[in-house]
């Protein structure tokens, strides 16, 4: 049995620079990332993008290589990685990928931490804490609020009963699955009955393209992942105006509504939320080069709710 190793990595890197075109939505994606990556899936033991290139390639013997050989030509045809590899890394964590939800994008990263930070500050003001997660897709973010901040109790939802199965899945293997529960609808749908109480932090990833350009994205989102969650309808404003008309009546006092929002849509929603009388307070959150791609709101306090 030949092992294959060194000499193989290099003449197959040059290969995948011939047929490589960098994303900005996925920047841990490079040549090495996505070669190494697929190295490890195509050994059995799938990985990230970002994971490989924390990790030593394991020695690749013929059938190994062939597998290999088959995912990188898969790769070609414009398959997202995360669909091969069957993972995704975020905020530090490894999830399940696949075509049933959005893979999730460092542009997340900026609302999980901006939450993270706010769960930490309310969880020493009240204990025990109860957040929702809207639009979960993977449970990427309801997860990762689960997993960093100990107090949190989530619930997850989205339309998709697909991406909830994905989700359910991730909080699985995760071993979080007593502290975090999904749910499939609509919104604010699976949260309308009386079994549950007000929440501390709201937030969502919503779908913010609209319709028409939609068909237009990059072929690897347009024609590989869920178009559920990029549409938002003719002006991509639909899913986020629900969103703001109805959290308030699922928010408690002083707490927090987080959404992220579509390049060049900040400011908008930001002012608006400035003059929405639900809310006292506006903070934004921007990406490396100063685009607001989160905002949180902060609900009435208690003196003033009903008021």
């Amino acid at each position: 049995m030949k092992i294959l190793h060194l000499e193989t990595y290099e003449e197959l890197l040059a290969e995948v620079n011939e047929f490589w075109n960098s994303r900005s939505d996925k920047p841990e994606e490079t040549p090495n990332s996505l070669l190494k990556a697929l190295w490890h899936t195509a050994c059995g033991a799938p990985v990230s993008a970002e994971r490989a290139l924390q990790m030593t390639l394991p020695p690749l013997d013929n059938s190994g290589y062939e597998r290999l050989r088959g995912l990188l030509d898969l790769k070609k045809t414009g398959i997202p990685l995360a669909h091969l590899t069957q993972r995704q890394n975020f905020l530090g964590l490894e999830f399940f990928a696949g075509p049933d939800a959005l893979i999730p994008r460092k542009e997340t990263e900026i609302l999980g931490r901006a939450v993270l930070a706010k769960l930490k500050l309310l969880a020493e003001e009240r204990g025990q804490l109860m957040v929702v997660d809207m639009c979960t897709g993977s449970g990427n973010l309801a997860l990762a609020y689960a997993y960093h901040e100990p107090a949190a109790r989530v619930y997850g939802s989205d339309i998709a009963g697909e991406a909830v199965t994905l989700a359910r899945r991730n909080a699985l293997q995760m071993g979080l699955h007593e502290r975090v529960n999904f749910l499939q609808g609509d919104l604010f749908a699976p949260f309308e009955s009386g079994a549950f109480s007000k929440c501390d932090i709201l937030s969502c990833n919503p779908p913010y393209i609209s319709t028409a350009k939609v068909a237009q994205m990059h072929h690897e989102i347009s024609r590989f992942e869920p178009g559920v969650a990029f549409d938002g309808g003719p002006y991509g404003i639909s899913v986020v105006s629900k969103l703001v008309k109805n959290a308030p009546r699922f928010l408690k006092p002083s707490s927090w509504l987080a959404f992220e929002v579509g390049l060049g849509n900040g400011d908008i929603f930001a002012r608006q939320l400035q003059k929405n009388p639900a809310f006292c307070e506006v903070e934004t959150h921007t990406d490396t080069v100063g685009n607001i791609r989160a905002i949180l709101c902060k609900s009435m306090p208690e003196a003033h709710c009903g008021g």
